[in-house]
């Protein structure tokens, strides 16, 4: 073997640094590590943690913000974000309630819960136009409806409803519950659901074009651009994609009862999930299996808490805890891209 051969194979073999920042650039083994380490902790402190009932209740905590997250975090990455989900699953769920309620307009459930798909995606297109046609920064078009939204879901809620009242929806039927609250082959319709929404958008992603676009769109619009992509198209997709799953995560909703106070912090935690799961703030970057591993996370960590009876602090440090993931998610984000600039220029 010749001098050039042997330092052709040293460069193309990645030194320790080199392999550390590429682990750390995918981020699905440390929180898988994480969650491993958080659930030996707490079952070794009582057994019950792990129990099928526990276990259960925490798949179906998973269910609305995972569907949602699906959605974020494709407009994540193409570079966007969308922090109105939380007023728009208000919105969506009181208009359910007043389209399926015996006491409102007493649709078939079928009608209502097209027509609540359907509002959902036109909430999401009318983000994706004003972004991309208007130019609007998404953090402003979505702080502007998240605004909007809640407004119209307290006026709506506020509402007298045909019998001359107002207030709560406490009847909504049984035939628009049975995707929150029922039950196919022994297993809850709603993580039957959301598990058909990541299996969806892990194809998506994965296998089509339109993934390869979106992509392409979050790590260089420029160059999606000179390629021949339409960058506006693909972002607008993402936004009504996300409209849409809002919806579906309305229906799966196990509430008895319709309140004008749904969804609040919703946004908050959706985009922690997304963030902590490895989709990168910058775009371009981000898995399914991460997002899923940062849910479960992010969601667990309540359980945990009322596990250690932390008593009344428990909600207090769940949204410390929160805070302080975006924050650490973020820092690990800068340092895997300086890490693979690093690589990528040889240093």
């Amino acid at each position: 073997m010749d001098a050039t051969s042997t330092i052709s194979m040293e460069l193309a073999t990645p030194t320790f640094s080199q392999r550390l920042w590429q682990l750390a650039a995918r981020r699905e083994y440390g929180i898988a590590i994480v969650l491993a380490i958080i659930i030996a902790g707490v079952t070794t402190k009582n057994h019950d943690f792990l129990s099928g009932e526990n276990v259960r209740d925490i798949l179906i905590h998973c269910t609305q913000p995972l569907i949602v997250s699906c959605g974020v975090m494709l407009v994540i990455v193409t570079g966007e974000i969308d922090i109105s989900v939380g007023s728009a699953l208000a919105l969506l769920t009181a208009v359910l309630g007043w389209l399926a309620s015996p006491t409102h307009y007493h649709w078939p459930a079928w009608a209502a819960i097209l027509a609540t798909l359907a509002l959902g995606a036109i909430l999401g297109l009318i983000n994706g136009l004003l972004v991309t046609l208007v130019r609007i920064p998404s953090i402003i078009v979505t702080l502007g409806m998240l605004t909007m939204l809640r407004g119209l879901t307290v006026i709506l809620m506020s509402h007298p409803r045909p019998d001359g009242r107002a207030g709560d929806i406490t009847d909504m039927p049984y035939s628009v519950r049975f995707f929150g609250i029922g039950k196919i082959l022994g297993i809850s319709t709603s993580l039957w659901i959301t598990a058909i929404v990541v299996v969806f958008t892990a194809l998506l992603i994965t296998f089509t074009p339109l993934g390869r676009r979106i992509y392409a769109v979050g790590s260089n619009p420029h160059a999606a651009r000179l390629s021949g992509l339409s960058v506006t198209r693909v972002k607008i997709f993402t936004f009504m994609f996300t409209g849409f799953l809002v919806g579906v995560a309305t229906i799966v909703t196990q509430l008895a009862t319709v309140t004008s106070g749904l969804g609040q912090g919703f946004e908050l935690l959706v985009v922690t999930c997304v963030v902590v799961g490895g989709v990168s703030i910058s775009g371009g970057v981000g898995t399914m299996i991460g997002v899923v591993l940062g849910v479960i996370l992010i969601q667990i960590q309540s359980t945990v808490l009322i596990f250690l009876k932390l008593g009344t602090n428990a909600a207090n440090w769940n949204q410390a805890i929160q805070g302080a993931l975006i924050l650490i998610a973020v820092l690990i984000d800068q340092v895997a891209s300086r890490g693979e600039k690093r690589i990528g220029g040889g240093h």
